[in-house]
């Protein structure tokens, strides 16, 4: 088995951190991973990427991944500007912040789950950081990783126990609510 995911956001938004988080949970639960962020001239702000896989055999690929099982999309206006769905797979699954699905899947054309991270974000944290949301939203669409696991990594994350609270309560929230969808991909 191998998993490659390629998220998309902005600078400053926890693209990494996102993709970073969930190395290791999957590690916690004894995957190989790898995690890593395309920069160039990027600044906060400006479009960025960072890149997962998750295995269970060592992973020996290290090149950027342009044919992904899924694409998880941190802040939506990044679809104005990039092909998100450039090389996804066939079968490939767009996780995206967005506050409609149907809207969602018409300007995409592929297939494609949304959740308004934004406004979860907002209402939990005063703030409209996405990151947490669509870890747990990953998580509990894909089933990769336990619920208890990522909430343990985020503990570990966050060395403020406040925030790190509010992160795991909204962890859980999206990962309950993609869990709900997971049969109807």
């Amino acid at each position: 088995m191998l998993l490659e995911v390629r998220s998309h956001g902005r600078g400053g938004q926890g693209v990494v951190t996102s993709a970073d988080v969930l190395a290791v949970a999957a590690f916690k639960e004894g995957y190989y991973t790898l995690s890593f962020p395309t920069f160039g001239a990027e600044k906060r702000g400006t479009p960025v990427a960072s890149f997962l896989r998750v295995s269970d055999k060592p992973i020996v690929l290290r090149d950027e991944i342009y044919s992904p099982d899924y694409v998880v999309v941190l802040d939506p206006t990044v679809m104005d500007s990039i092909n998100v769905v450039s090389g996804l797979k066939d079968d490939g699954v767009v996780i995206a912040n967005h506050p409609s699905e149907e809207k969602l899947r018409e300007k995409l054309r592929v297939k494609a789950v949304a959740i308004n991270a934004t406004k979860l974000a907002i209402e939990h944290l005063g703030r409209p950081i996405t990151n947490t949301v669509m870890v747990g939203a990953f998580a509990g669409l894909t089933g990769l990783v336990k619920l208890e696991t990522l909430k343990r990594t985020i503990v570990e994350w966050f060395k403020n126990p406040t925030i790190a609270e509010k992160n795991v309560a909204l962890i859980e929230l999206a990962y309950r609510e993609m869990e709900k969808r997971r049969d109807r991909l």
